[in-house]
């Protein structure tokens, strides 16, 4: 009899900022999903540009429903929109800016050993995984919290 091998996961040192540029969010008008995209500021022509204090604009986001053709261009005003990747469980809530950032969240769920790099290493020390509640990192919720992720996964196959 051999063992089944166990799941590593390595974590790749991302923060929530790498995830937070693109955004599925729940359309304002249709309720269904739309992506919301972060655009960089425009240049003032003299090589100034967000929030340097010369008076560029800061970056704003631009709004895209392919279901009911919704568009927002950064600048407009667009009303507050809920990510569409959120569900709660009996523990807490769970959440993801993109499918990228879902994935991230599964396979570290999933796996049965997960690594980091050693404290003394270079890089961000309080990632995105290892911000995660102690709930969700738990063995005995593994099963529950990887089901919920796979149906908020496949809320976004079906809906597109």
């Amino acid at each position: 009899m051999s063992a089944s091998p166990v799941r590593r996961f390595h974590d790749p040192g991302l923060t929530a900022h790498h995830f937070a540029g693109s955004q599925l969010v729940r359309c304002p008008r249709c309720a269904r999903v739309a992506h919301r995209t972060r655009q960089p500021a425009p240049h003032d022509g003299h090589g100034h540009g967000d929030l340097d204090g010369h008076g560029g604009r800061p970056p704003g986001f631009r709004l895209v429903c392919r279901s009911c053709g919704l568009n927002r261009a950064p600048g407009e005003p667009v009303p507050v929109t809920v990510l569409w990747l959120s569900a709660r469980t009996r523990h807490g809530t769970i959440w993801a800016y993109n499918l990228e950032h879902l994935d991230l969240l599964r396979r570290f769920v999933a796996a049965g050993l997960r690594e980091r790099d050693p404290w003394y290493t270079h890089g961000p020390k309080m990632t995105s995984v290892g911000r995660l509640p102690a709930w969700m990192k738990a063995a005995r919720n593994r099963a529950e919290v990887l089901r919920v992720i796979d149906r908020m996964r496949a809320s976004v196959v079906n809906s597109r």
